[in-house]
């Protein structure tokens, strides 16, 4: 590890590399509880797999952008650490697998080297912020909100008020009105306007996607750009404090939405915001590094195929506002792509274009900034590297989770059905190539990490019994779902659960019955004409399993029978800690808020010394078997169960102590005040610990 300290320059970097190594040894060396190491893992990007003792790690690419000179460091990354083979996400972030847990830090640090970061990509955190890869050069765009969704990401990277909340943050940006963020279906969406010459954004508030979709409200219809950092810190904290945290199912932000209401909710921030450092965090969007083109002429090619040039022009270049560029879109089947290639590709794009690329929502690479005069050459360079696919965010674009493939959570293969539905039709629907109507998503689980639920057509891994109990995988069939644009969408109906291998056919007599009669509707609303039951009844024959046949028990893309394997999900683990450990962290905690204070961060200070006072709290109540469901539920049921009785003494009762946190501005007084508060406490309940062990 000494090379870290040696070769990094950024100290707060080197800490965390340093740490993760640490834990890691202690977690070795049975000083740290598995559930806890899983935790402090998964904050740092390291993702058990459904292999054993191999781990997948998710690299955090912000709005999906990454230069030529960082994918080229992801290469030798993959190469060194993994297999070579990058995953892009719905998400926009890259994963890759099958990496050495031991060999985890020293990845890190190859990759901090160039300024990619694991941090927070996985866990209980702020995950990574996601944004139209159209951004600043859509031609329908008020602005660029690329600046502002940096901005976002930069301020909560390590943010004590976003390390422990009960379940993950997803936050997007959308470039327009068509909304290709997808703000209805997130924690937090915005949607780029201006308002009397003003730059801003409509905020939605509380969607999400899973088992239990959940439709965003509008929490905004402007909010001004310097109020969007504000804000969210604001939602945060009342997350972080009133959301739950023993129930993983019932932990996301849209139920505690839905629990509360959103004039309930609102009345919340409203009181949280004395808390928060800054009443507006101006946004400079000049600041933001400038596009440089590349003016290296380009070689003179001869296009063989001039018919397949034509057909991937109309469906794979993508206009943009800069006057004489367009961008190109490439299609990724699966989003799986290899480092041999994506090596060519980053040179490619640093000699001849901006040197930067973007990865999409639908799991796609997008190059901008390609000179119009350009694209005959690109096309032959990219068909070298067999990427010149026609079909780009069309109906044939498929987006599918990993699936059984790697996910612990995976029940049926997302991968193998996708490859197969873009066979069938490419070669039996192949005016679908050019269809951007009909959107095919994928799912290997109730989890939707392949967004099905919002699909026009929607596939879930799932599995069937039969009589004989006999297990085969199968597929929830949903339709309907649809993003409407500006903050507005659909969720998919689930229709009908077919055998696997029964998913072709299926697809089949949907389009079949679209084909004749759709006509002019998209099929959302051919959909919503016809209505559920219309589709059930010409679906459900394909779900009877009286009349299984051996390769029904084959999923696909295997060649073994199917077996249901469902291993622990770490999307964002609940822990239950033992006391020492929670007591430990108490003082961990402390510790944090010092170094805040002696940096002069205020805010991150008195947020570390709450944390710590709330996880003293929490330690005591989980000796005595109490839930710990949410940290509202701490606070009280601490006071009743410890101070009312006398049984640890707290002037003013627990409440008051730790909710100064949203009565006072973070001013150094009020965090030198309660750190003093939290060291206090800390004492306090450890003596009652050690009494009450030594009388046991």
């Amino acid at each position: 590890m000494q090379s870290f300290r040696t070769e990094l320059e950024n100290q707060v970097v080197e800490k965390d590399i340093l740490e993760l190594e640490r834990k890691i040894h202690e977690f070795h060396g049975g000083k740290l509880d598995e559930e806890k190491f899983r935790s402090l893992r998964l904050a740092r990007g390291v993702y058990g797999q459904r292999q054993e003792g191999v781990q997948m790690i998710r690299i955090k690419l912000p709005y999906g952008k990454v230069t030529s000179k960082q994918l080229l460091r992801i290469c030798d990354v993959s190469d060194e650490y993994s297999t070579g083979r990058l995953h892009i996400t719905t998400r926009q972030d890259i994963q890759i697998h099958y990496v050495d847990l031991n060999r985890t830090p020293q990845l890190w640090a190859e990759l901090e080297k160039d300024e990619i970061t694991l941090r927070e990509a996985c866990g209980n955190t702020v995950r990574n912020v996601t944004a139209s890869e159209t951004a600043g050069i859509d031609v329908d765009e008020p602005f660029d909100v690329s600046p502002y969704a940096h901005a976002l990401f930069q301020y909560f990277l390590r943010n004590p008020v976003s390390q422990e909340m009960g379940r993950k943050f997803k936050v997007s940006f959308s470039a327009s009105d068509a909304d290709t963020g997808l703000s209805y279906m997130h924690d937090l969406g915005f949607i780029a306007k201006i308002q009397n010459g003003e730059i801003g954004f409509k905020v939605m508030l509380g969607g999400g996607l899973g088992s239990q979709p959940r439709h965003a409200d509008e929490l905004y219809s402007f909010l001004p750009a310097d109020q969007i950092i504000p804000l969210m810190e604001t939602v945060v904290r009342v997350f972080d404090r009133y959301g739950e945290r023993k129930s993983r199912a019932k932990a996301r932000m849209k139920f505690l939405l839905k629990d509360l209401g959103l004039d309930g909710f609102k009345e919340l921030l409203a009181a949280e915001k004395t808390a928060v450092p800054f009443d507006t965090f101006p946004i400079d969007p000049e600041a933001y590094p400038k596009v440089k083109v590349s003016e290296l002429e380009v070689p003179a090619v001869e296009i063989s195929d001039v018919k397949a040039f034509e057909q991937w022009k109309s469906t794979n270049v993508i206009p943009q506002k800069q006057p004489g560029y367009v961008a190109l879109g490439i299609k990724v089947l699966l989003g799986d792509f290899y480092t041999d290639k994506a090596r060519l590709l980053a040179n490619l794009v640093q000699k001849y274009a901006a040197g930067e690329l973007r990865l999409s929502l639908r799991q796609n690479i997008l190059i901008p900034f390609v000179k119009e005069e350009n694209v005959a050459f690109f096309y032959t360079e990219l068909e070298k590297l067999g990427f010149v696919e026609a079909g780009y965010n069309k109906a044939l674009d498929i987006t599918a989770c990993p699936g059984t493939d790697t996910c612990n959570l995976g029940i049926a293969s997302s991968t193998g059905i996708a490859e197969e539905l873009e066979r069938v039709i490419k070669t039996e629907y192949p005016d679908y190539i050019n269809n951007d109507d009909v959107v095919i998503k994928i799912s290997g689980c109730m989890n939707a990490c392949g967004q099905h639920n919002m699909a026009n057509i929607g596939f879930q891994g799932m599995s069937v019994r039969t009589k004989d109990k006999l297990v085969a995988p199968a597929l929830q069939v949903l339709l309907g779902g649809s993003n409407d644009g500006n903050g507005n969408g659909r969720f998919a109906d689930k229709v009908v659960k077919v055998p696997s291998k029964r998913g072709p056919e299926a697809l089949r007599l949907i389009l079949n019955d679209f084909d004749a009669n759709g006509g002019d509707l998209s099929f959302p609303d051919y959909y919503a004409e016809k209505g559920q039951m219309y589709f059930y009844d010409f679906l459900t024959p394909l779900s009877s399993i009286d009349d299984l046949t051996p390769e029904d028990f084959i999923d696909w893309g295997n060649t073994e029978r199917y077996e249901k394997a469902i291993g622990v999900g770490e999307c964002a683990g609940v822990v239950i800690d033992l006391i020492a450990t929670l007591l430990f962290e108490s003082e961990e905690k402390i510790q944090n808020a010092q170094e805040m204070f002696d940096a002069e961060k205020w805010s991150a200070s008195i947020y570390h010394a709450y944390s710590s006072m709330v996880n003293s709290a929490k330690a005591m109540l989980t000796a005595e078997n109490t839930k710990v469901n949410t940290h509202v539920s701490i606070i009280k049921d601490f006071d009743e169960k410890f101070v009312a009785d006398g049984r640890i003494a707290v002037a003013g009762g627990f409440k008051k102590l730790v909710l100064q946190l949203n009565q006072n501005e973070p001013t150094k007084e009020f965090a030198q005040s309660y750190i003093k508060d939290a060291k206090e406490f800390l004492e306090t309940v450890e003596k009652f610990r050690q009494q009450e062990l030594a009388e046991a």
